[in-house]
């Protein structure tokens, strides 16, 4: 009996034996494969920067470190003190949809077929790679916060994820209210106002606050060793300053009324512009202006409504700061800050009564002109005199000390003409991936409608006297639905488009061709010119003075109407596109 059990014994103990050696033989051809590939993803992502996209929506350079009197910007401006500020950075369209979809694909318009905020581009042309997309197929972990890609239709509903995103977008929860009927009006009943300062206690939060409060989160988790090999693109889009103003209430204290300017130009006649002008319907909807029952579409606001808008704008851009000052600083205690190179970008201008106007939906300066600016550690950082990232509470900033705030100066400026669509390739330049060739006509290709300005930041920080051949001109367009104003000339539905006002920017002029329209075809009809300007900003800077008919200005009319008529690839510097390395 003995026998037996010791048998039964040994063949369970054998039996035993090659089990575990099969499992121990397992686990060895697993884990090698394993270990190799995160060897060879260690070696691919040696030396790769993190990337930060700060997009803010409505966002014109109303900034300290971009002159502003006005403005409290204490953690923008500390970023431009630390990095590098564009002076001259251009939209190609002034709505925030469209220029959204337009730099995260470096292409433009007139090639994505999108001018309007229900568009989805993979749907009329293709499939275009984008720039979080590039990053993700390139072994980036893409994670996008609030607005980065516009919502709704323009992005299918979900933010073109999973195309461009590792994770479901996140979307603050509070941002369901933002169209709601919360506002207190004169008559005891509540609405939906275009100035709605809230109290935070009431409120218990905002969809930027809890967009910054998720972007921490992530950067934290991402602070752990396990997590450290893999690099990040984080895309935090801020909701504000665009309408309607729901702020915390508090910040209107920064910005006193008595202390508030109005526009340089507001006593414009809006006649006089034509189809250039733009009605700010989106003003007009909300029901504390509707209530002012101001005539469409010419009616002009009073000036004391006029110093309410422009502060609380300026309140709303106080409040983003703040916000950003708290995510930069969380990109310092976390380690980060090193490797992570920073883009704060504005995605359209905004007007502010200037030309007795409201909003954007213009090819008007103060509408395509935004804030960029550009912070690349290694380049830019001084290893003997590290300058962390602190957050500046902007609201210890009372009333009657603002007088001592002082901006910072930027650490380095670019005055060269740039457009939002370089920088899909200049942020694939920075983290040593395929940079997408410049597109030749019809390209359908993986391609850049924008051209790296890497090389200017380069050679700026290693010589800010030297001086670097670029492109000549910037191009802008936006679109009309009729000649003269009407409810949808702001914002017109494709199948509405009739005309096509095409903008070009030089260092000294802006030129703009309102063109009719071909929809089906999404061609311009050069031959039928409906209406042109003309503005030098050397003794213009506000566009007040359209010089069309000038004598002395027929010559550069017509040398920029050819422009136009040529197109973007015809204002690259000479021989980019036979030899595009040296502009890289």
């Amino acid at each position: 009996m003995s026998n037996i059990y010791e048998q039964n014994f040994q063949r369970r103990s054998l039996l035993i034996l090659v089990l575990v050696g099969i499992f121990v033989i397992s686990v060895i051809c697993v884990s090698i494969p394993l270990l190799i590939l995160r060897g060879k993803q260690e070696d691919d992502y040696l030396g790769k920067p993190n990337i930060l996209l700060i997009i803010v929506d409505d966002l014109r350079p109303a900034l300290g470190c971009y002159g502003d009197k006005i403005a409290l910007t204490p953690n923008i401006d500390q970023l431009a003190s630390k990095g590098v500020l564009f002076k001259s950075a251009y939209v190609q369209e002034a709505l925030g949809a469209p220029s959204r979809t337009s730099f995260l694909t470096s292409r433009r318009p007139d090639t994505l077929h999108v001018y309007d905020s229900n568009t989805y581009w993979r749907d009329i042309v293709g499939n275009f790679s984008t720039l979080p997309q590039h990053f993700k197929f390139h072994g980036y972990e893409t994670i996008s916060v609030g607005k980065v890609f516009p919502h709704g239709m323009a992005s299918n509903l979900t933010d073109d994820y999973p195309y461009s995103w590792t994770k479901v977008p996140y979307h603050p929860p509070t941002q369901g209210y933002e169209n709601q009927p919360i506002c207190p009006l004169d008559n005891g009943d509540y609405g939906l106002n275009l100035i709605c300062p809230v109290n935070l206690n009431a409120t218990g939060s905002l969809p930027d606050i809890e967009a910054t409060d998720y972007a921490i989160s992530y950067l934290q988790s991402k602070a752990s060793f396990t997590d450290q090999d893999i690099p990040f693109f984080l895309g935090v889009g801020y909701y504000k300053p665009h309408i309607p103003f729901q702020i915390p209430r508090e910040y209107l204290d920064l910005h006193p009324i008595e202390k508030m300017e109005l526009a340089p130009n507001n006593n414009i006649v809006p006649e006089s512009l034509k189809i250039a002008w733009n009605p700010w319907t989106d003003f007009r909807e909300k029901d504390d202006m509707n209530y002012l029952n101001v005539s469409f579409p010419y009616g002009t606001l009073t000036n004391d409504t006029q110093l309410l808008i422009r502060q609380a704008y300026y309140a709303s851009v106080s409040y983003v700061d703040d916000q950003i000052g708290k995510l930069l600083h969380a990109l310092e205690t976390t380690g980060h800050a090193e490797h992570t190179t920073v883009v704060l970008v504005g995605d359209n201008g905004f007007s502010l009564g200037e030309h007795q106007a409201w909003s954007k939906y213009s090819n008007f300066e103060v509408a395509l002109k935004v804030p960029l600016i550009v912070y690349i550690p290694e380049l830019m950082d001084d290893k003997k005199n590290k300058n962390p990232f602190q957050h500046h509470p902007v609201l210890k900033y009372a009333a009657k000390e603002k007088e001592a705030y002082s901006p910072p100066a930027p650490k380095y400026v670019i005055e060269n003409l740039v457009e939002l669509v370089d920088i899909f390739p200049t942020l694939t330049k920075i983290a040593d991936i395929p940079i997408p060739p410049l597109c030749r006509v019809y390209s359908t290709t993986f391609c850049s409608e924008g051209l790296s300005f890497y090389t200017l930041i380069k050679q700026l920080v290693a010589d800010p006297t030297s001086e670097f051949t670029w492109k000549t001109a910037t191009f802008s367009q936006y679109p009309r639905p009729s000649l003269s104003p009407q409810q949808n000339s702001d914002r017109p539905d494709m199948k509405d488009i009739k005309y096509m006002g095409y903008s070009v920017r030089t260092g000294r002029f802006r030129y703009t061709e309102w063109l009719e329209f071909n929809i089906s075809s999404y061609k311009p009809i050069f031959s039928n010119v409906v209406h042109r300007e003309l503005y030098d900003h050397e003794f213009d800077p506000h566009e007040l003075d359209n010089k069309i008919e000038a004598g002395d200005y027929l010559y550069v009319a017509r040398e920029l109407s050819i422009k136009i008529k040529k197109g973007w690839r015809h204002a690259m510097p000479p021989g980019m596109f036979d030899n595009p390395t040296n502009f890289l």
